[in-house]
């Protein structure tokens, strides 16, 4: 099973778009004091949206889908307006 995650910083108004197999772990890894990757400038994250797939092309495909254009559009109306 792989997990596609979308995180939002709110004190930077910044989404991150993901997917994993071991999504609690990833999601502590982001937020790890000792992250070197580009998430680390914007901590903390949370988790804001989440979708499972069975596979994991399946789950390329959708994080590819979410970054676009249009898969930006819906994170920002459908899902960071509530935060």
């Amino acid at each position: 099973m792989f997990t596609v995650y979308v995180l939002y910083s709110k004190d930077f108004d910044k989404t991150y778009i993901g997917f994993t197999s071991n999504l609690e772990q990833r999601l502590k890894s982001h937020n790890h004091p000792e992250n070197k990757g580009w998430t680390k400038r914007y901590q903390p994250w949370i988790l804001v949206y989440t979708e499972n797939s069975t596979s994991k092309q399946a789950a390329m495909k959708r994080e590819e889908q979410l970054k676009s254009s249009r898969g930006r559009d819906f994170i920002r109306k459908k899902i960071i307006g509530q935060y």
